[in-house]
């Protein structure tokens, strides 16, 4: 029998609105299926954990509640499980802040679970484990991390949907992860049937971004047309017990589903379409068909898995510098020229000033994505236009540094160019992401059920 899994939200900052439509499609298909919610990004981990210190009931997105309160009462009185890595550093929180919403809707006795253990922080040495392959060079001492945490898979979802959870709260769980658990739980799939985990997970992949796979972040006008953009619909997938699916939106929704939208996110973020690794399976994306079936309906089958790899991706978020921006705008007759000096002006103060200032020019107008960080006012011919906005960005690892490079711009209202407005700056301290790969004995999964303990 079909099992129906929507997505709700595709990254921390979605639409609070996205979820309605789809849960209106699901009850409308019969109800029963699940509704996910993938909410966390490296740095959005990180922050969660820096939320926390500051207040130990906060540290889960922030959206929290405007996610789940338009749609929370329909999907517990239609049998819909809802799955979210919205606890981000903080799920018990998280599991706090909906039972308190749950009562607010009246729903009582809701049974939510909260899956833990990929927080790895106490007692982490970075000495002794191994980079993941497609990261940078990090440098970080005990003291300046702030995030370790592992990408723990499917398989307490799943058990805690078995066990009755009506809403499962997770922290870092592998995107797929969210989908693939409820599968797991409602099909009784075997964690050895490796084609079946390969699907449910490229079915999870397919969904983890929302509405990327509807026809967001994929829209060019003229080329690639997307309806109603303003109102994409985000996915679901209708999934059978053989690990086939169809991916599809829901009726009345802009955007498009079509052979063009599911290649493209198949193919989003994969290392190795032979070896997607993930904590449930390594699937191999390779023999994938996929099919236009109907109006906004691809079938996608073929997926294959192999065993899942011995080790686990973990994300280390550390203390990073100072990055400061600012920006003036010069409009009118000879725009670029009068930025160009502007910043002839600036470059030439911070070089009496300071040599330890990272920093580079944009012109914004004519110039900015492909400029070098590199590169010096002068060092491109731009094309001439009605306006320039000139923008320093800077990095140091003193914040007074960078304090001193935003007030160089900020002083040109009245030591710079002539007609130059709209100074705007900004100052924040960065962090720093490294992956690395951990053995699975560091991280000790389980879940719980939430019964209102501090």
């Amino acid at each position: 029998m079909t099992y129906r899994i929507g997505s709700g939200s595709g990254f921390s900052g979605d639409r609070v609105d996205a979820a309605i439509p789809v849960v209106r499609q699901m009850i409308a298909d019969g109800g029963g299926g699940a509704l996910i919610f993938e909410t966390i990004g490296e740095r959005t981990l990180a922050l969660g954990h820096l939320a926390r210190r500051s207040n130990p009931q906060h540290g889960y997105d922030p959206l929290l509640s405007e996610l789940l309160a338009p749609i929370l009462a329909n999907c517990i009185r239609s049998s819909i499980v809802v799955v979210g890595n919205f606890g981000v550093a903080n799920p018990r929180a998280a599991a706090d802040r909906i039972a308190r919403l749950a009562g607010e809707l009246g729903l009582d006795g809701i049974r939510i679970a909260v899956v833990e253990g990929d927080d790895i922080r106490e007692g982490l040495d970075l000495s002794g484990l191994e980079r993941w392959e497609g990261d940078t060079e990090l440098s970080a001492g005990p003291s300046d991390i702030i995030s370790a945490n592992a990408y723990i898979g499917a398989r307490h979802i799943a058990e805690a949907i078995k066990n009755g959870a009506q809403v499962v709260v997770t922290g870092r769980v592998a995107d797929p992860s969210l989908v693939l658990g409820p599968l797991v739980a409602h099909f009784g799939w075997d964690w050895t049937d490796w084609d079946r985990l390969a699907a449910g997970t490229l079915a999870g992949h397919l969904l983890e971004c929302g509405s990327q796979v509807t026809g967001g972040y994929f829209a060019d006008p003229g080329f690639k047309d997307v309806a109603d953009l303003a109102d994409v619909g985000f996915p679901i997938a209708e999934v059978e017990v053989d690990g086939s699916f169809t991916i599809t939106k829901p009726h009345g929704t802009g955007g498009v589903v079509d052979l063009r939208t599911v290649k493209e996110q198949i193919l989003y973020e994969i290392h190795d379409p032979a070896a997607y690794l993930t904590p449930d399976v390594i699937l191999d994306m390779t023999q994938v068909a996929i099919a236009q079936v109907g109006k906004d309906r691809v079938a996608v089958s073929g997926a294959r898995g192999r065993p899942a790899p011995d080790r686990l991706k973990a994300t280390i978020g550390v203390s990073g510098d100072w990055l400061g921006e600012a920006e003036i705008s010069y409009a009118g007759p000879n725009a670029l020229a009068r930025a160009r000096l502007a910043a002839d002006v600036v470059e030439a103060r911070l070089k009496s000033k300071t040599s330890r200032v990272r920093r580079r020019y944009d012109f914004i107008g004519a110039l900015s994505v492909f400029g070098g960080d590199d590169a010096g006012p002068h060092d491109q011919v731009l094309p001439e236009g009605p306006d320039i906005r000139m923008r320093l960005a800077v990095s140091a690892s003193d914040k007074a540094e960078a304090e001193l490079a935003l007030r160089e711009v900020g002083a040109l209202y009245c030591t710079g160019p002539a007609g130059g407005g709209g100074i705007r700056t900004r100052l924040q301290s960065r962090i720093n992401t490294a992956s690395y790969l951990v053995p699975r004995s560091m991280v000790e999964e389980r879940h719980t059920f939430w019964e209102g303990e501090a």
